[in-house]
C-alpha cells in the first residue's frame, strides 16, 4: 500500500464591500485573529508583527496552536505564518498567508496555506486522509473570511 507524503493546499477568497485598507486595518495585526475568526478565544503574540513572534491560539471550547510570523509586510497588506506541529490543526509542516488586495472601492482578501497531513508518510485512517486535512483548513479559511466580511460591512 502506497503511502502520501504529498503536500497539500487550501485556499479561499472574499470580496468585502470596503475599502483595502479598512479591512486591513482589521486584522493587520497578528493577535488580532481573536477579533475576526469565531473559534478563536485568545491569541496574544510575544512580539506583535515583528518576524519571530509567537501567537498562541486558545480555541474556545479547549485546543491550542501556536504560530509564528514570518513575514509582516505593511505597505502590502499581508502577512505569512507558520503553525507549530502537534496543535489543534490536524496537520504539519503549516504555512499560511493572509493578504488584502484593493478592487475598486471593494477589498478582495485571500488566504492560502500549504500543509501535509498530520500522519504523512504512513497509511492513515479513514477520517485522516488527504482530503480530511484539506477541508479542515479550508473550513476555517471559508468561515473566517465569512465572519470577516459580516464584521466590516455590519
Amino acid at each position: 500500500m502506497t503511502t502520501s507524503a504529498t503536500k497539500l493546499s487550501a485556499y479561499d477568497k472574499i470580496t468585502i464591500d470596503a475599502p483595502a485598507s479598512a479591512v486591513w486595518a482589521r486584522i493587520r495585526n497578528f493577535d488580532a485573529l481573536k477579533d475576526w475568526l469565531p473559534p478563536v478565544a485568545e491569541c496574544p503574540a510575544d512580539k506583535g508583527n515583528a518576524p519571530g513572534s509567537v501567537r498562541r491560539i486558545k480555541l474556545h471550547g479547549g485546543g491550542e496552536v501556536d504560530e509564528t510570523l514570518l513575514s509582516h509586510d505593511e505597505a502590502g497588506m499581508q502577512y505569512s505564518y507558520s503553525a507549530a506541529d502537534g496543535g489543534a490543526l490536524p496537520v504539519t509542516g503549516y504555512e499560511s498567508t493572509v493578504r488584502v488586495r484593493p478592487q475598486g472601492q471593494q477589498a478582495l482578501v485571500e488566504w492560502r496555506g500549504e500543509f501535509y497531513r498530520a500522519d504523512r508518510g504512513q497509511n492513515p485512517a479513514a477520517d485522516k486522509n488527504d482530503e480530511t486535512a484539506t477541508g479542515a483548513i479550508q473550513g476555517i479559511y471559508k468561515g473566517g473570511l465569512a465572519a470577516l466580511k459580516k464584521l466590516v460591512e455590519g
